[in-house]
């Protein structure tokens, strides 16, 4: 491995390549006007860049929406390097800057800083690390208001609605939904000095908030496709009724246990009913959450363990994943070991509660199955679990509650 190139993070990003712009707004501006984008602009008369653009995450249209909210500027992107496979010169010239997820990177913050002040760029950053999982806010780095403050840069939110509802990370078939967008400066230029860290922070997670299923629902926009709730038992993975997890399964606009057979029906406007007895959950992030109290429950009462077989996959560069074979994950109250062979080489990564906020995590990636992965500065490792099944949702709610703790503890301590 030490042999292999490793992906360049010391290259510094460019301007978008003018001849580029116009397939950037080939591809984006037909979808935007089809599904009739509108975008709420507050407290943005006069700004212009250089600006961090800070940006909800549901799916790839994500990237349209951004381009059109901030036409006809254009900005660099911070993208996972999985984004970079086998187009890393298109990416570079269109002013991406490359990230391996859920690590702790002074390198990424020098770039963007060059962006801003060289560059004289916008900065669009989707902090959230990874498409929603249910359409709400996933948990965000504290690393993020403290970046804020060193940068000193007006920081625009970038609030997407419509994106999750569109393409939900855990059933890929597109729906036609129409867009909205809230662009408001959370924090202008003359502000930076006078917040603390901690009010930044404050007022970045809360501009973050949204529910896209309570959007559908208050503006009655109506999703009549077949397969609505087709693999909605990946994120719902525990019945709320027998409490048994890992026995759900779910197809066209149904969602149901196979072992105490209870089973809901997803409606026009996103909500649950149970065909009999008592709907626990008829808001689905409301189950959702009542899945991620479990597991903090599990954590608390000391029974939380994950252990399994699992293939790995290394993506080192640009070039594609390189297959290592077979190995073990460990995951507890001491985080992640991972190991296996790497070339004849003896693989052990192991990742502590604090290194890691959040996780990363993917259904049936490109038809190889569920998955997690885990970086170094290095290296990002797929994994893949071959005996446990639908457990990756688990493992996520796992790793920011178990880090949620030991920040408590730690902070505690100090």
């Amino acid at each position: 491995m030490d042999e292999l190139k490793h992906f360049d993070f010391d290259k510094k990003p460019m301007k978008e390549k003018f001849f580029l712009t116009p397939i950037a707004y080939l591809l984006s501006f037909p979808t935007i006007w089809n599904r009739k984008l509108k975008v709420n602009k507050v407290n943005m008369k006069g700004l212009k860049p250089p600006y961090i653009l800070l940006a909800t995450h549901h799916a790839f249209i994500d990237f349209k929406v951004t381009t059109a909210a901030i036409f006809p500027r254009r900005a660099n992107y911070i993208v996972a390097i999985d984004g970079f496979i086998n187009r890393e010169w298109l990416l570079r010239n269109v002013g991406a800057i490359c990230k391996r997820k859920f690590t702790s990177d002074i390198k990424l913050v020098r770039q963007i800083k060059y962006s801003l002040d060289k560059l004289k760029n916008i900065v669009a950053i989707y902090p959230e690390a990874r498409y929603s999982l249910i359409g709400t806010n996933a948990i965000l780095p504290d690393s993020l208001s403290k970046m804020v403050k060193i940068l000193k840069h007006p920081v625009v939110m970038l609030n997407m609605h419509g994106n999750y509802l569109t393409q939900p990370v855990w059933n890929l078939d597109m729906r036609k939904v129409p867009l909205a967008a809230d662009m408001t400066q959370i924090i202008t230029k003359d502000e930076i000095d006078t917040l603390s860290v901690d009010e930044i922070n404050a007022r970045i997670n809360k501009a973050f908030v949204y529910d896209e299923y309570k959007w559908q629902f208050d503006n009655k926009i109506k999703i009549d496709f077949k397969d609505r709730a087709k693999n909605l038992h990946k994120p719902l993975y525990q019945c709320p009724s027998c409490l048994k997890e890992h026995v759900m399964d779910s197809d066209h606009d149904k969602i149901w246990c196979t072992s105490c057979h209870k089973t809901y029906v997803m409606d026009f406007y996103g909500r649950l009913k149970a065909t009999e007895g008592m709907t626990e959950f008829p808001h689905i992030p409301d189950w959702y959450e009542f899945e991620r109290a479990f597991v903090r429950k599990q954590i608390e009462a000391g029974t939380y363990l994950f252990e399994d077989e699992v293939n790995i996959e290394s993506l080192p560069n640009a070039d594609g994943y390189i297959p290592l074979g077979k190995g073990k994950l460990k995951h507890d109250l001491n985080g992640f070991v991972l190991e296996g062979e790497e070339f004849d080489h003896k693989l052990e990564l192991v990742k502590p509660p604090l290194s890691m906020y959040g996780l990363h995590i993917e259904y049936d990636y490109f038809k190889k199955g569920d998955c997690l992965d885990l970086s170094t500065h290095d290296d990002t490792y797929y994994i893949y679990p071959l005996t446990q099944k639908n457990v990756v949702t688990k493992l996520s709610f796992a790793v920011e509650e178990i880090y949620k703790i030991k920040h408590e503890e730690l902070l505690k301590s100090k």
